[in-house]
């Protein structure tokens, strides 16, 4: 990457942290005064409790580039062992511990090597697959969807999302953001974006021609 490369990225990542900061502090307040039960409740990442995707998000803004590698190198470049292993170390002994290291994360900018349109997708996406199956709606900001809905459109770098939605035709109606060419999938950005990243269960949200397509796609998140 040329140094004017990097120096456009970084002030994308500026621009972006506010953003990121935002949508934390969002989900902790959201989060606030659940009961064991519903803490306990299956979020929609597949075998995951809400609490421990909450987990997730906490090692995600713990962990820099070093450290990330560190941990992966130690279990032998097993990804899906390396997310288990620093939700883990997260998790802490109680509901309220969990929150409290959340909380602790809210204006971090450590990040692994990804850019912080990464960070801000993650923590958007994990926050509503903890938020649907508790009930609790959040209306994001239009602009703060609609770029994370750009990011995703042509990325497959964390999650397979623009593979997901080729030969689709994807147009927000709450919003500007509209992608790609074939069989309309219709529906709010953030319906859209969580279809995208492979949640089936966003869907039954949208509408068109597409829409069954689409949900064939999505598999285990």
């Amino acid at each position: 990457m040329t140094d004017q490369a990097l120096t456009a990225d970084r002030h994308r990542g500026a621009g972006t942290w506010p953003l990121v900061h935002a949508e934390r502090a969002a989900l902790a307040a959201d989060l606030a005064g659940l009961t064991d039960e519903q803490w306990e409740t299956p979020s929609l990442c597949a075998g995951l409790t809400v609490r421990e995707v909450l987990a997730h998000l906490t090692a995600g803004a713990s962990l820099n580039a070093v450290r990330w590698l560190a941990g992966v190198v130690r279990c032998r470049f097993d990804f899906d062992r390396q997310v288990a292993v620093r939700l883990a170390e997260q998790l802490g002994v109680s509901p309220g511990e969990t929150l409290e290291r959340f909380r602790r994360t809210v204006p971090s900018t450590t990040k692994p090597p990804l850019p912080a349109i990464a960070m801000l997708g993650e923590t958007i996406v994990h926050g509503e697959d903890i938020r649907r199956p508790l009930g609790i709606r959040r209306d994001h900001p239009i602009d703060v969807v609609t770029r994370t809905a750009e990011y995703y459109r042509g990325s497959d770098l964390v999650v397979v999302a623009r593979g997901r939605i080729g030969g689709l035709r994807l147009v927000a109606d709450d919003g500007p953001f509209t992608t790609g060419s074939g069989p309309l999938v219709s529906g709010r950005t953030l319906a859209l974006v969580m279809a995208m990243t492979g949640r089936a269960a966003y869907c039954d949200d949208l509408e068109g021609d597409g829409v069954d397509l689409l949900r064939g796609r999505c598999g285990p998140a």
